[in-house]
Parts: structure tokens; sequence; C-alpha cells
């Protein structure tokens, strides 16, 4: 396999993404980000779903183009004895294996880990599933929405009297392809101290579980269950959405004791910082009727720009809600080109989230977008030392 230009961080990591839709497949594409070479190997006759998630252009899925950028595409069906072998070609060669079939799927097609690391020993295969491989949900079919009302996510979010929300994005998927990578780099780092490669078992409902905080040790220590509060917090007040008055909305923190002092000053209240509750964080939350009362007048006889000028010139923080409108003309991201310019044969120039972080010595790049189904599976396949001759045959065979 060859693919992206020398240079980035994981070069000459050599990545097979058999995943489908989301955590698994951004676990590769952050990989890919920073010179990691990604071949995304799909069923001849179903594409990842992605493909046709969301908006399309011309017939072209554009949720693919973000998610399946740096990655050279190919086809293999893996249930074929000829696709089997493939594979098992291809893992011989391959760092890290990411897959997300329902537990028992790959042992079924015999390419379950026995066969895997035999083929290569140093290999690593991230499987990144709803609920994990054992346990009493194992195998049942799951989605990161499902994460999202298990892990107790649901629960907290919204307002007091409302039903509990979901998120209008694959948050639960997010946060685990974010985990996976993480997981396939601490891997990485044990095997080039034993040798040997091992097995990641990612559950998506196991991530989001972790950020968000200390739920479980507040209920086992004090039986404390977090409720609902809208844009409120229990730990912090003034803490908010506000409207201005031409019609915009700013939100409001004060996490820090001195922000929160500032913030009163501004909006004509320093009465209250003299008030024993404002203290500390959890005591003014108790009183953010009073607090919030007093930000949201200010803020509403204001404009934005002048909600913003102001509390920058008193150090206290404040920031737009913004939709992907503003998002695309924000300075800030501007200045960092967090959403960059990328260049597609199909689409022309397109516009999407950059790499996810800066490296000063070895930077993470885009090379281009998601490429059509199978764009590169001669290519790929006469790299690993297929013959014109065998690959008709595994096309005949409906390998490929």
């Amino acid at each position: 396999m060859s693919g992206l230009p020398e240079g980035g961080s994981l070069s000459g990591l050599r990545v097979l993404d058999l995943a489908t839709l989301f955590a698994g497949p951004l676990a590769a594409t952050l990989l890919g980000d920073f010179g990691a070479e990604v071949v995304k190997v799909e069923h001849p006759r179903q594409p990842d779903p992605s493909r046709g998630h969301g908006p399309s252009k011309d017939g072209i899925g554009l949720w693919w183009k973000l998610l399946g950028r740096n990655k050279r595409t190919i086809t293999l069906d893996l249930s074929k004895p000829g696709g089997r072998a493939t594979l098992l070609r291809l893992a011989a060669e391959a760092d890290v294996i990411v897959e997300n079939f329902r537990p028992g799927t790959l042992e079924k097609w015999d390419l379950g880990w026995e066969e895997l690391s035999a083929a290569n020993p140093r290999l690593i295969l991230a499987r990144v599933t709803a609920f994990g491989q054992f346990g009493p949900y194992a195998r049942r079919p799951g989605f990161g929405t499902l994460a999202e009302a298990m892990s107790g996510f649901a629960a907290i979010t919204g307002e007091p009297d409302a039903p509990p929300t979901l998120p209008p994005f694959g948050l639960a998927d997010s946060i685990a392809g974010l985990a996976t990578a993480y997981a396939v780099l601490t891997a990485l780092n044990a095997r080039d101290r034993t040798g040997e490669g091992q097995v990641i078992d990612m559950a998506i409902i196991e991530p989001i579980l972790t950020v968000l905080g200390p739920q479980p040790i507040w209920y086992d220590q004090l039986g404390h269950v977090q409720a609902r509060t809208g844009n409120r917090s229990a730990n912090n007040a003034p803490r908010n959405t506000y409207r201005t008055a031409d019609g915009s909305w700013v939100a409001v923190s004060t996490s820090a004791q001195s922000v929160a002092e500032r913030v009163m000053r501004l909006v004509g209240r320093p009465d209250v910082i003299d008030e024993p509750w404002f203290a500390t964080g959890a005591e003014r939350a108790l009183h953010a009727d009073v607090l919030d009362g007093a930000v949201g007048a200010w803020i509403a006889r204001h404009s934005r720009d002048e909600v913003l000028a102001e509390f920058e010139k008193a150090e206290a923080a404040v920031a737009p809600v913004q939709d992907v409108r503003d998002v695309m003309t924000d300075p800030q991201y501007q200045a960092l080109d967090s959403v960059t310019t990328v260049d597609d044969p199909e689409l022309g120039p397109l516009r999407m989230q950059n790499v996810l972080f800066r490296l000063s010595a070895t930077p993470g790049a885009i090379h281009w977008a998601g490429r059509p189904h199978g764009a590169d599976t001669d290519a790929v396949l006469t790299e690993l030392g297929l013959t014109g001759t065998e690959i008709e045959a595994l096309r005949a065979e409906g390998a490929l």
C-alpha cells in the first residue's frame, strides 16, 4: 500500500478501515490526517452508508467527502473465499485494522483475531461496536443514539420541565472515534516495546460516559443524581445564553470567581459581590434567577457587538451563539484555518474542518477529500502483488 506524501507524524503507518458509518471510520480519518496510509475497504455492492447520509451535490454525498478524506478506496466482499484471502494478504502488510461488525461476524468468515494475528503478529485490531465484544447486549444492533440515551447524556440535557434531549448530530460516535484513535496509538506504543499486536475492544457506550464527568462517583458517594438544568450550571452562575437588543444571542460563563465579579460589575450590580452566597460557584448557582435577571437585562439593552466589546474590555468570558454561517466567517476560526479548502476532482473546491490540532514539526494535512467507491481497488491490489489475472478472477467471483 502507498498513498499519502511522506512527512506526517504517522507516516509509514498502514491502516485498513473496514468500518462503516461514523465512529470507526472517523478514527481512521484522524490517523490519515497525520500521515497514516489508510485504505478504506467497502463491500462491492453495499458501500459505506455514510456516502448517502445527509445532503448531496450532483448525487455525491458531502459527509463522505469529509469522512473519507486521505483514504484510498477499494472494494472487497469478505464473505467470499477470494475476499477473505485478499484481506489476509492486506493484513499481513498492515499495522492497524479498524472494524465495526457485530461481534462474531469476522469469526464467521474465518477472519477473527486468531486468523488475523497469525497472518501478522504485530497487527492492532480495533473493534468498535455499540456495546463491546461481551456482555448481555454485545450482539444487539446499536448506534450512537443508544449510547447518548444509555450513558446519562440525554437525561441531563434539556430544560427541567421538558423531555430528555438527544443531540442533533453523532456525538457519541464522534467521541468514540476520538477515543479509538487514542486507543490505536496506545496499542502501537505498547507494540514498540513488546513487538506484539493486540485487540482493542471499543464500546461506543463508554467514551461518552467518561466525558460526562463525575456523575457515577457523585451517585456512589452521595446518592446524587444530576438533573436537567437547561443552559444553567449547578457549579457556577451566571452561566446561560442571553438575547441582545438586536435579536442575537450570546453565551456567558463565569467558572472563575474573578470573572463572575467582573461580569456583575459590568452589568451594574456590584452589590451582589458582597453577598455571602456569591463567594462560591455552587452558591451562586442557587441564586441564578437573581444573577441571570441582572445579566440578561443589561445584555437586552445592548447590541451583540456592544456586548462583545464591553465584555472583552472587562476581561469577562463571552461568545456569540453562532450557526455554521457565522463559523465560516469567524475571524478566530479564520486565523486558525479551522475550516480549510480542499480541491476535489468531482466537486471542485470544498470547505471542511481542518485537521484536529497543529504540530509544529510534523503537521497534519488534508491531501484529498473522500474518493469514489472502489476508486483505488486495482492500484492497491496491484501494489499488494496481485496480477491482473488474479484481480479479474476476484471480480468474476464477486469478491471485488
